[in-house]
């Protein structure tokens, strides 16, 4: 029924060279760029074998994995597939993408990691009628690290955190996006610390910073990469999703997000889970609502943002 409720949305275009109809509904290995870890890759998780006169609109998935391990890989089970199962059920193109990893001694930060899930969406929009995706209704979704990098494909601009310059010219509207318990802030280490224990160190500056830096570079580092930094009034919707026991990615960081957005009426949708720690994981109890219930709502949220883009 999610299908046949968003097929009558898809937009009509004409195709390029990029797909036929005896194509399957996942194409591997696209790569969208070569940096110095070697070429980047991503997947398009269609709803459908794709058909030609349709464009799809997109979701951009980046996974989770401390900006340090994770791949682009979907599989059959777990809480990413579950996902992106329900997004495809509902119409949506999901393009899962790999990105640099941090490596101890390596120059990687995650600002790289950023501008990677950027240029992946610059090459699909570059490409966009060969591939079948929508570049005017883009979303973004992540878990964990992925989380922060969805709040931060949604909430910059398209020429902000340029990276490679055959990519630049790419224009594209965000409509919305969903964090699954990723931080929205770095400079505020306190908000990582899950239970107000003293002497918390911070543990992701390595992953930030390339070493050197001045107190004001410092500065300026972990507030570009902090999503809550690129926050306005006028921002596109965002779900913050994120479970109450979370020792990992702490619900401070969800609320702290919400709280800047009322404060200057952005709109951020907060939702909190009940006995979950990190990625959905039991706790305390049963998850509260239900695992099944938190990937039927990250999908309504977006089929709920597509349809009040198409209807205005």
């Amino acid at each position: 029924m999610r299908t046949v409720l968003l097929t009558s949305l898809l937009l009509a275009v004409p195709w390029g060279t990029g797909l036929s109809a005896a194509d399957d509904a996942v194409r591997f290995d696209i790569v969208y760029k070569t940096t110095d870890q070697g070429p980047l890759a991503l997947d398009l998780h269609y709803p459908e074998v794709p058909q030609r006169g349709k464009t799809y609109p997109l979701v951009v998935f980046t996974h989770g994995g401390g900006w340090v391990t994770g791949d682009k890989t979907i599989g059959d089970r777990g809480v990413r597939y579950l996902g992106v199962k329900a997004l495809n059920e509902a119409g949506f193109c999901v393009a899962s993408v790999d990105y640099r990893l941090w490596k101890q001694g390596s120059s990687t930060t995650i600002r790289d990691c950023v501008i990677d899930a950027k240029d992946a969406l610059r090459f699909l929009v570059l490409h966009a009628a060969d591939y079948g995706v929508d570049a005017d209704h883009v979303f973004s979704f992540g878990d964990s690290a992925g989380g922060q990098i969805a709040q931060m494909l949604l909430l910059t601009p398209p020429e902000a955190l340029p990276g490679d310059p055959a990519l630049a010219a790419a224009r594209y509207r965000m409509i919305a996006g969903v964090s699954w318990y990723g931080p929205c802030d770095f400079e505020n280490a306190e908000l990582f610390n899950p239970d107000g224990r003293a002497n918390f160190r911070d543990r992701f500056g390595p992953r930030i910073l390339k070493g050197g830096e001045s107190a004001g570079e410092r500065l300026a580092a972990y507030r570009e990469v902090s999503p809550v930094n690129h926050l306005k009034p006028n921002s596109p919707p965002l779900l913050m999703m994120q479970g109450d026991q979370d020792t990992t990615i702490p619900v401070h960081q969800a609320r702290y997000m919400k709280k800047r957005a009322d404060e200057i009426g952005a709109a951020v949708e907060l939702r909190i889970v009940e006995n979950s720690g990190h990625n959905w994981r039991e706790a305390t109890g049963a998850l509260k609502p239900t695992l099944a219930e938190i990937v039927a709502e990250t999908a309504d949220f977006m089929k709920r943002q597509l349809r009040a883009r198409l209807t205005r």
